[in-house]
Parts: structure tokens; C-alpha cells; sequence
């Protein structure tokens, strides 16, 4: 079958893993046979992950190459799925047939080195240029409308394989079934807008505009959850990585036991190092394992995701992570005594210290929707300290109960600082908000370039606008959660090319205590201020034309530069410089010769500036 007569839209509706495939079959043959993985899939569905596969791992390649390895390998699985005999290229593994068919294209001399590699090492090397290969290309492009609609009337279906190429090549470890489904909204975008092609054009640009930040959006932010986890694995470890998901998992579903929970950790962490390291297939199923024991033993898990396990299959995971926290069983007390007060206690941690803390994470996160898992992560933290602190011989009566103290006053910091930040932001709405995070950022990392700076903090900006209008039980979770993004984005930032001590201190240490790390941080003492050249402040006529929203980026900018060149400015002298170029700038956008205007005051300005910080 040509492959561009494939016919996407069935592929991704189709899409049907098998749901549960035991874990028993974990053996070599079983995991990895061709002509099986063909039968569970279905040809077109075998095919369009295969495409991403290729894609994902040979970023570079065209998509007609891509696809052309994608058809070989299909052909191959088909031939396999009915043989009769045990043919030697049926019985090799499966990630061992993608790579062999990578290493026999020509001209691709970036795979040579590990394609001279025997397995596992040859898979491990790809799966680091799979690492390097992020962020080489540029972003994903809206299509151009009207040769989209064009494209689309006469082909159709190869406009969606070339959408499924163009993700996966720039997001090497994203799930392939979330790469299928945002496909099918793409497939549904072109269908609304160019239906409507008789129209005129501008109507078709403006539908594009419209709705295809819609279908990039969980793209990226699907991407970017992926990566973090990933990053939190990869710099904390599995233990670290269980914690968090046991504080999720045991909100999201407080009725379950805690075995039941327990269950799920583990098989969700077993997921993450699979889909880590980019083995898609193995990824795709430990998901489908998950999904189908959730949605037949949602009974004693949740009462609130039956809807999720009836939608279809590309659909049902989001959902679950999306759906409200069960309601708390009835009889549930308000606190975990028996945790604090029990004497047999400081037996049972020594005799079985993970298994005993994670019993403690998983009765305080069911009892708590209201607390960010991060922030049950320190309390879990500090209740091993406690337990290290008090069960020791000699320890003084009442040691527990000053750990009781310490908690509720980090309850009381932690609850202190999100309300203090949503009362700035209200107070000060987007743009300022936006400044003031912009003057603090800068100040701990001014090493970040202001292209850096500014989307660092308009993404902070954005979970003030969506978190700070929650009630106080929502707060939460939904801005340090929000945040613990941004910090990870930052974080990775730092380990490709280092900020400064601080961050790498906070970055490295512990993940629970990241945020209140990175919030305590101050003026950077190593940083080297920028010293003050003709053209380090540069004011020009365009500052009188610019649309409102490029003059606050060019003064946002200014902002950066300003605070990098003093890093020790004062609120007061930053006040009273921003409104003297307010006035400048009013002054001359009035003169008929506006860059004349500035080329004479600007200089007098910064002359001014210069003479009252150096006072």
C-alpha cells in the first residue's frame, strides 16, 4: 500500500493496544516479536507509530526517507505476523529491527558511531543523540492557511502524516498515542477551516490563528510535563520519583489502600523509566496496563473517572490525570496520631523506614487536597527528621511535639507566601506583576539572558492568572504544581550551561525544596555587573510607533539591562529613573523629530541616572 494513501483519520480513531498484556510476558520473545507487535497494533496502526519512531530518532531525516524506513519495517512485521517458520529477522528484537534499519540508510554519518555499537550499547547511544537532538529545530510553525486548504482538498490524508512527522522529530520523547491524538485535532482544524475555503481569504487566516494555538498548546505542554518528569527521575532518582507520584496518586484517589496505591506507584514509575529512555513501545504499554487496571478497578479507586474509562482509548489518560480528587471517605479522622503518638513507632522505622514514610505520605496526602504534592514531600522530609532526631537513645520528652511545631510553621510560610503573591498580583495585574517577578529573577540569575528572563516570568505570570482566582483549598496545588514546571524548566536550563552557585545549589539538592530554595535566593554576590558602553542604553524614535504590547517587551528589556548594570538599585531609584523616561519619552514623541529628541536627552538622562546611583 502506497503510504500516502494511508488513511491517518482511521489510524488515529483505531488506535486499540492491546489493554492488558500481563507482566509475565516480559520475556525477550515476548516483548519484542515483530510479528506480534503487528497483530496487537493492526497494520495502519503499526505504521503511524512506527513513523514516529523513525521520526523521533532521525530528527533530521525528510519526511519521505522517514516514512520510506517506516514502510520497510511495516512490510517486515506483516511478512512476520504470517510466517509459518521462525525466520531469523522475525525473531530479533524489536528495537533492534528500527535501528538496523537506521544504520542501513546512507548519508546519515551522525548515527555511524553507534551504529558500529553492538546492543544494548548501539540503543543506548541513541537514545543520547535522541537527548542532543532537542531544541535543534525550530518550533512548530502555523500551517500557512490557504496552502494548507489546498494541500488538503487535493491529498488529505498526507497533510496529517507530515503534521505527525513534524511533532515528533521536534519532541523526540513524547508519548506516541498523544502525538496520534493531537494529530486527529489537527485533522479536525483543517476539516472546520477549509470547509468554509470559498470564503475569503482573510476569514481562512483568521480561523488558523484562532484555533491552532488550541491544537499546539497540549503539544507542548504534554512535552514539557514529559521532560520534567523525566528531569526528576533523571536528577532525583526512583525514590524520589515514587514520593511525588504516591502524594498524586493518593489525593487523586483517597478511598483506595494504600497496597492499591502502592500498586499504582510502582507501575507508574515503571512507566516514566521506560518512556525516559525512549523505548515507545514498551512505553505505550505500561500505559495501557495502567489505564485498563484503573478502569476496571475503579470501584475501590475513585468514583469520580467512570467518564474518562468510557471515552475512547487516546483520550481516557489525560482525563484520569484531569479529573477532580475523590471525595474523602466518611470515617476518615482529621489527623495521623497513631504516626506521632504509637510507641512502637520508632520500632517499625527502623525495621522498615521507606515502607513506614510511605505510609505516613500516603495517610497525610489522602487526607489533604488542599496541599501541593511538593509541599507533602516536605512534610513527609520532615517527619523523617523528626523520627532520626527523636528515636535516637537519650532523646528529650516532648521531641515530637516540637516537630509538630515546625510543620504547622511551614504550613503557615508556605500557605503565607502563595496568598502574598496572588495579593500582588491582583493588585498589579499581568504587565506589573510581570516586573516586579522580572526585578527578582534578575537579580538571583542574572546570567539568564532577558529573551530567558522574560519567559521564565511571563510563565509565572500566567499561573497567577489562572491559580489566583481559586479558592484557598485549589491555591495550592495549582500554583506551586504550576510552578515546579518553571522551575524544572530552569533547572534544566542550568545543568546545559550553569547559572550561578545558588541555583545550582537549590537545583541540586533536593526537589521537595526547590521553590522556597529558589524564593530565598538573593542578589547574586559572583555575578560581575555590565559595565556602562555608549550603547548599552540605546533610545530611538521607534519607542513613539511601537504597538503597545512591543514597547512593554522593549521596556521590560531595558528593566533587565538596568538591573544587571546595578544589580544593588533601590525600589526608590529604579522609581524615580522609570518615571524619568516616561517624561523623556512623552517629551519627545511630542517633537516633530522624535529620534533627534531622544539622541539629544537620552544621553542626558542616562547622565542623571548614572550621577543619582552613584551617589
Amino acid at each position: 500500500m502506497d503510504w500516502k494513501t494511508i488513511i491517518y483519520v482511521i489510524l488515529l480513531i483505531n488506535l486499540t493496544v492491546a489493554k492488558a498484556l500481563p507482566r509475565t510476558s516480559w520475556d525477550i520473545e515476548e516483548k519484542t516479536s515483530i510479528g506480534k507487535r503487528f497483530s496487537q497494533l493492526q497494520e495502519n496502526n503499526f505504521k503511524a507509530i512506527a513513523l514516529i519512531m523513525f521520526a523521533q530518532y532521525v530528527p533530521g531525516g525528510t519526511f519521505s526517507r522517514v516514512a520510506a524506513m517506516a514502510e520497510g519495517v511495516t512490510a517486515l512485521a506483516k511478512r512476520c505476523a504470517v510466517a509459518t517458520s521462525d525466520s531469523p529477522d522475525c525473531l530479533k528484537p524489536l528495537d533492534s529491527i528500527f535501528l538496523d534499519t537506521i544504520c542501513q540508510e546512507e548519508n546519515l554519518p551522525r548515527f555511524a558511531d553507534c551504529c558500529a555499537e553492538k546492543d544494548p550499547k548501539r540503543n543506548d547511544c541513541f537514545l543520547s543523540l535522541k537527548n542532543s537532538s532537542q531544541g535543534f529545530l525550530s518550533p512548530l510553525e502555523r500551517p500557512d492557511a490557504e496552502a494548507a486548504c489546498r494541500n488538503h482538498s487535493q491529498h488529505q490524508q498526507p497533510l496529517t502524516g507530515h503534521f505527525v512527522y513534524e511533532v515528533s522529530r521536534r519532541y523526540p520523547f513524547l508519548y506516541a498515542p498523544a502525538i496520534l491524538s493531537v494529530a486527529l485535532q489537527y485533522e479536525e482544524m483543517i476539516k472546520n477551516c477549509c470547509g468554509s475555503a470559498e470564503g475569503p481569504s482573510h476569514h481562512l487566516e483568521e480561523c488558523f490563528q484562532r484555533q491552532a494555538p488550541k491544537v499546539m498548546k497540549p503539544v507542548r505542554e504534554d512535552a514539557l510535563r514529559q521532560e520534567h518528569t523525566c528531569g526528576i527521575l533523571k536528577k532525583f532518582g526512583e525514590r524520589t520519583l515514587k514520593a511525588l507520584k504516591l502524594a498524586q496518586i493518593s489525593q487523586k484517589f483517597p478511598k483506595a489502600d494504600f497496597v492499591s496505591v502502592h500498586k499504582l506507584v510502582v507501575e507508574v514509575a515503571d512507566m516514566h523509566r521506560d518512556c525516559c529512555r525512549g523505548d515507545t513501545l514498551d512505553c505505550m504499554r505500561d500505559r495501557e496496563e495502567i489505564l485498563h487496571y484503573v478502569c476496571t478497578n475503579q470501584h475501590i479507586l475513585s468514583s469520580k473517572i467512570k467518564q474518562c474509562c468510557e471515552k475512547p482509548l487516546l483520550q481516557r489518560s489525560k482525563c484520569i490525570v484531569n479529573a477532580e480528587n475523590d471525595n474523602k471517605p466518611a470515617d476518615l479522622s482529621l489527623h495521623v496520631r497513631e504516626f506521632i503518638e504509637d510507641k512502637g513507632i520508632c520500632e517499625r522505622f527502623a525495621q522498615e523506614k521507606d515502607t513506614h514514610l510511605a505510609r505516613f505520605l500516603y495517610e497525610y496526602s489522602r487526607r489533604h487536597p488542599e496541599f501541593s504534592a511538593q509541599m507533602l514531600l516536605r512534610i513527609a522530609k520532615g517527619y523523617e527528621d523528626l523520627l532520626q532526631k527523636c528515636c535516637r537513645p537519650g532523646a528529650p520528652s516532648g521531641c515530637h511535639s516540637r516537630g509538630e511545631e515546625e510543620l504547622r510553621k511551614h504550613i503557615y510560610e508556605t500557605e503565607s507566601v502563595m496568598k502574598t503573591s496572588c495579593d500582588i498580583y491582583k493588585e498589579k495585574g499581568d504587565y506589573y506583576f510581570q516586573n516586579e517577578l522580572l526585578m527578582s529573577f534578575t537579580k538571583k540569575m542574572p546570567q539568564l539572558t532577558s529573551e530567558e528572563l522574560i519567559k521564565f516570568t511571563k510563565e509565572m505570570t500566567a499561573i497567577g492568572s489562572k491559580c489566583c482566582q481559586l479558592g484557598q483549598d485549589k491555591l495550592l496545588p495549582c500554583a506551586e504544581e504550576h510552578l515546579d514546571l518553571v522551575l524544572g524548566e530552569i533547572c534544566r536550563r542550568h545543568l546545559a550551561d550553569p547559572i550561578n552557585p545558588g541555583v545550582c545549589r537549590c537545583c541540586n539538592s533536593s526537589y521537595a525544596f526547590r521553590r522556597p530554595c529558589i524564593g530565598k535566593l538573593e542578589i547574586d554576590e559572583s555575578y560581575m555587573p555590565l559595565a556602562l558602553t555608549p550603547g548599552l542604553f540605546a533610545f530611538h524614535g521607534d519607542l513613539c510607533t511601537v504597538e503597545e504590547e512591543k514597547l512593554q517587551h522593549r521596556k521590560q528589556e531595558m528593566l533587565i539591562t538596568l538591573l544587571k548594570y546595578k544589580p544593588q538599585i533601590s525600589p526608590e531609584q529604579l522609581g524615580s529613573i522609570t518615571a524619568a523616561f516616561t517624561a523623556m519619552r512623552e517629551r519627545c514623541c511630542r517633537e516633530a523629530n522624535p529620534e533627534a529628541c531622544f539622541l539629544k536627552e537620552g544621553p542626558e538622562l542616562i547622565k542623571r541616572s548614572e550621577k543619582m546611583l552613584s551617589a
